[in-house]
């Protein structure tokens, strides 16, 4: 498995609304623009229409977390006062309570969960990467020891060309490894293939 721009290879890609950003805000405005225009020219106040807030407000809550999300639900709030207030409409407490308490409970509460998820998703990508560092550091300490051993018993059995040729591979196979972590960290850069004096 190899890690690529924080994503382990073959990992399912973000849904689009979190890979296009601009194109998520521009389906939000058109939903926003819509309810209030078939809220303020269709229908009359008993009408239910104001509820299909929620789903701008849950598509930008789910898109961006916490913060937009109560933004949008508070946006959504705003355009139900405006709305009262051009057509000259009067609600109970309990009609306001009922328009625009869910509009601000959606995006808090599924904005909140975005959230959460996002860390929790970015945690596990994490520990997937430091796991797979971790067996590679594993290998590369298992390479040097084996190789540098069986350079020291060459050398101490008198076969020096063997062991410096086996001693030359050795860090040789190491740097290939190292530079593969390199890389795989996305900060691959010139790396010298000879061995330091």
């Amino acid at each position: 498995m190899s890690v690529t721009a924080g994503r382990p290879a073959g990992a399912p890609p973000d849904p689009w609304f979190r890979q296009h950003p601009a194109a998520t805000l521009t389906v939000a405005g058109g939903l926003f623009a819509s309810v209030f225009a078939v809220r303020l020219f269709v229908g009359d106040a008993v009408d239910a229409s104001s509820l299909l807030f929620t789903l701008p407000v849950a598509l930008i809550a789910v898109a961006f977390g916490l913060r937009a999300g109560v933004a949008a639900g508070a946006l959504a709030v705003l355009l139900i006062v405006t709305w009262v207030v051009a057509t000259d409409t009067t609600f109970t407490l309990v009609g306001w309570i009922s328009r625009c308490l869910p509009q601000l409970l959606l995006g808090c509460l599924l904005g909140d969960a975005s959230d959460r998820l996002r860390q929790a998703d970015e945690e596990r990508r994490r520990l997937e990467a430091g796991a797979l560092l971790y067996r590679e550091a594993i290998e590369i300490n298992d390479s040097l020891v084996q190789g540098m051993a069986a350079a020291r018993w060459a050398l101490e059995a008198g076969r020096t060309e063997s062991g410096l040729k086996t001693l030359d591979d050795t860090i040789g196979h190491a740097q290939e490894l190292v530079s593969d972590l390199i890389r795989q960290a996305g900060m691959a850069g010139p790396t010298s293939s000879a061995p330091p004096d």
